[in-house]
């Protein structure tokens, strides 16, 4: 066990725990944690000469949250700083350095390239229905920017080629959008698909949806969308 810095101390000697906090330990409780690194740990480097590679556990727990609070990788870096409950939850002490920037991005791209993404989402949304804290009675379902880092000035010398450019009101923003479905009752996602910023919301809308709705909420952004669902499993035409 790691010994507790000053800083910890004093954090662990408050009285009042913060929504994200409590958020955080429920999700300590209810994720498999188990199960979900022995999907990454046979692709996560192992060290060597280089740079010694930050625990996996702790990789995928910043993963996590960056995909719960919908961060940034430059702003999961500064919530680590910033946020001791986000710092904990990531087994992170205040005398442990942080992930920068450009670890996070490469744990992303390596969930990615490995097409993780979609079986940790699984094997987590199973945990939860099994628990039964995933009712599947009805879906939210929006949609958000996430910022990315526009300039070059880095170690390739060139933007993330997974980001795109668009106006959004008044602003222009380079990133790219996600796509949630969420549980109506329970508030956890179910689903999330990525898409450039300047994708039309309507056209990813039947891929939120688990289909046992019973009721979906969207905004005027998917108005429509159900003249364009499809049937997931569409039934086999047999010759006459």
């Amino acid at each position: 066990m790691k010994q507790m810095s000053f800083g910890d101390a004093e954090y662990a000697a408050k009285k009042k725990r913060t929504r994200r906090e409590i958020f955080l330990a429920e999700m300590e409780q209810v994720v498999p944690w188990h199960a979900l690194l022995q999907e990454i740990e046979p692709v996560y480097p192992v060290a060597g000469r280089g740079r010694r590679p930050y625990p996996v556990q702790t990789m995928l727990r910043i993963h996590l949250m960056q995909n719960w609070f919908g961060l940034s990788d430059p702003a999961m870096e500064e919530a680590m700083y910033e946020i001791v409950s986000m710092r904990r939850f990531a087994g992170l002490s205040m005398r442990d350095s942080i992930p920068d920037e450009t670890t996070i991005l490469n744990f992303r791209r390596l969930i990615e390239t490995n097409d993780l993404a979609p079986r940790i989402f699984e094997r987590i949304n199973a945990h939860l229905t099994r628990k039964g804290l995933l009712l599947k009675r009805g879906t939210i379902v929006d949609a958000t920017i996430i910022s990315a880092p526009s300039s070059t000035k880095n170690a390739e010398g060139e933007r993330d080629p997974e980001m795109h450019q668009t106006k959004k009101g008044n602003q222009w923003c380079f990133g790219m959008e996600a796509h949630v479905g969420v549980d109506a009752e329970s508030g956890l996602v179910h689903t999330v698909q990525t898409t450039p910023p300047n994708a039309a919301d309507i056209e990813v809308a039947q891929d939120l949806l688990h289909r046992k709705e019973e009721k979906v909420w969207a905004d005027s952004a998917y108005t429509g969308a159900d003249r364009r669902m499809k049937p997931r499993h569409p039934r086999k035409k047999h010759p006459p």
